[in-house]
């Protein structure tokens, strides 16, 4: 019978950067060997793959590598293997390893997130964007509305708590000017200049309320994650970290008949999962592809009351390295780069192990969560060091 618990064991990622030359496939295969060295084992020991959302040529660079892609160049004996867009969110390739592990179908598995789409958009040539042709999926809700770009609708949320709660420009700026304060002590951080309160309310506006430093950026990079079953451990010889609870929930595609964004009921179904409560989250990493997903994060999950956030975060000092929850503490995805999901539980493993460096919390953090999505598709993770 598996072992009912399953760890992170392995973490790697590639070189970070904005129209790098490299192939996506070998930032792939770096992160992986990354991984490997990092948990100890070998590639003979991987029997699983999993990955969001797969291989797709649209957009340019979303997602360039796939399972398939993976286990041939590697010539990987695998036993189950998993992508696809219909998961929950980024972090779901986890969720489904997780199911793998504990279920016996395999016990190592590697999961990726591979984006390349800063290089692709400088290469139209090489990666064509798309014709005119039919609107379906999740883009069928919003072109009619004229809502090209996830700034669009994370924008038509964030303008609504400002209006039903009072969250001033001022409290939004805090998640950026925190996350590049952070960025700037991560050696593989995209952007490591300081950012000021002055910078970010100066900032051209992108979708009002959110300005240019409320967004994340096209990014070129692979991150790694490792998930090993419990019965597995002894293959291993790094510092395992166990997957305590895990969340994820769906709400409507369309922003206008949609009550609120996703990040609400995964972060309250998190804690039915678990005897741990937020006052004992010692580090957060929640998405912040937009800064506003951080906010929805923070109330989602219960560090404060909904419509809360904006006091919440204050001036900042509560977010900060030294604060009552240190956020984003990589520089999330506004200063360290579009990990697009993956960055934040990498993160967590990286603090929950005590090897942050420079931007390492203090105090030996136990309990971490780290969440990707940040609109209908939601996941929440907590990981715990035993």
């Amino acid at each position: 019978m598996a072992n009912p618990d399953a760890y992170i064991t392995g973490i790697g990622q590639s070189e970070v950067g904005v129209r790098l030359a490299r192939h996506p496939l070998l930032l792939t295969i770096d992160a992986i060997r990354e991984a490997l060295d990092d948990a100890g084992l070998t590639l003979a020991d991987i029997d699983g793959v999993s990955t969001y959302p797969g291989k797709t040529a649209q957009p340019p660079g979303y997602s360039p590598v796939g399972t398939e892609d993976v286990i041939e160049s590697l010539r990987l004996n695998v036993r189950w293997y998993n992508g696809g867009f219909e998961i929950t969110s980024q972090l779901g390739a986890v969720v489904e390893a997780v199911g793998a592990v504990m279920s016996g179908q395999a016990r190592h598995v590697l999961c990726f997130r591979t984006v390349y789409e800063a290089a692709a958009l400088s290469r139209p040539d090489e990666y064509p964007r798309p014709g005119p042709g039919r609107v379906d999926g999740m883009m069928e809700w919003l072109l009619p509305f004229n809502a090209y770009s996830a700034s669009n609708w994370i924008a038509q949320y964030a303008m609504r708590h400002i209006k039903k709660y009072g969250l001033k420009r001022e409290q939004l700026a805090q998640i950026a000017i925190t996350g590049r304060a952070h960025a700037a002590l991560n050696p593989r951080a995209l952007v490591r200049e300081p950012l000021t309160l002055d910078d970010y309310m100066s900032a051209r506006m992108i979708s009002d309320p959110l300005c240019l430093y409320d967004c994340d950026r096209f990014t070129d990079a692979s991150t790694v994650l490792i998930v090993s079953a419990g019965d597995a451990l002894g293959d291993v010889k790094c510092r395992a970290i166990r997957i305590d609870a895990m969340a994820y929930s769906v709400e409507r595609h369309s922003w206008d008949q949609s009550e609120w964004v996703a990040a609400y009921p995964t972060g309250a179904e998190l804690w039915k999962r678990t005897d741990y409560k937020p006052k004992d989250v010692d580090v957060a990493q929640l998405y912040d592809g937009f800064s506003f997903n951080a906010v929805t994060w923070l109330e989602g999950l219960g560090f404060c009351k909904r419509g809360e956030a904006g006091d919440f975060l204050g001036d900042g000092k509560r977010i900060a390295l030294d604060g009552e929850l240190p956020l984003n503490t990589f520089g999330g995805q506004i200063g360290a780069g579009r990990l697009h999901g993956f960055g934040f539980a990498h993160e967590a493993v990286v603090q929950l192990r005590g090897q942050g460096g420079a931007r390492q919390v203090k105090g030996e953090p136990r309990v971490a969560v780290a969440t990707s999505g940040g609109g209908p598709l939601a996941t929440a993770l907590l990981l715990v060091r035993d």
